[in-house]
């Protein structure tokens, strides 16, 4: 079991929330797009993100992403989600920019992790991020880093957030200036400050498992 460190001031969040914006509208992916390097290589290929049943789906391959037209800052995003056969991996990037940066795949960003088990770890894709506790939480500093080979892992602050297998999950990622906060379920799972970004596109990822989105809303902060 992970324990929660509690360093009151960071835990501290001044915001208003204003009128919410949906940014999946249950019928189409308008306002958004994808980068998916397999489907320039074979366009015969499936695409990995589609509308079923007035829930957007990622189906987990081939892998890739599926990134906001607009860029955004200070806000809270809100997403619910669920995995819809076998549980596995996927992930909320925030801050995303530029394209294919790492492993010739992913957009620069900041991760919140949706992996099974693992929700609100952080990943560092050639952006950074601080938190509490950094070399329990990273592994030995020496080994940090951004690109291909580091430590980009930052793992989360609680096990067992996460709903049963094929139940909807509540995850609320809160980005204020370079602070970035996320909750799953309720649970406060992750904080981090310092964020080398302060804003960009939100993308979704397609990466090895089908998942399904019920509501992708996002609500504008202010201090």
């Amino acid at each position: 079991m992970k324990q929660l460190l509690i360093i009151p001031f960071l835990f501290l969040t001044f915001s208003l929330y204003s009128q919410s914006i949906p940014l999946f509208d249950g019928k189409s992916l308008d306002g958004w797009y994808m980068d998916v390097p397999d489907l320039e290589k074979d366009s015969s290929l499936r695409k990995p993100f589609l509308v079923r049943n007035g829930l957007l789906v990622s189906l987990g391959t081939p892998n890739g992403h599926l990134l906001t037209d607009g860029e955004y800052e200070n806000y809270r995003l809100e997403v619910t989600y669920r995995f819809a056969g076998e549980p596995g991996n996927c992930g909320v990037l925030v801050h995303a920019s530029g394209s294919r940066n790492l492993y010739k795949m992913f957009p620069k960003s900041i991760e919140v992790q949706m992996m099974h088990e693992n929700a609100g770890d952080f990943w560092c894709i050639v952006e950074d991020i601080k938190v509490p506790d950094m070399e329990n939480r990273r592994g030995p500093k020496e080994n940090w880093g951004i690109t291909e080979g580091k430590g980009r892992r930052i793992l989360n602050l609680t096990d067992n957030s996460e709903n049963p297998v094929g139940e909807w999950n509540q995850m609320v990622i809160e980005c204020l200036a370079d602070t970035i906060t996320v909750w799953v379920n309720g649970d406060l799972v992750n904080k981090g400050y310092e964020a080398t970004a302060i804003k960009g596109k939100i993308a979704l990822q397609a990466e090895g498992a089908e998942v399904e989105f019920k509501k992708v809303e996002l609500s504008p902060l202010k201090k």
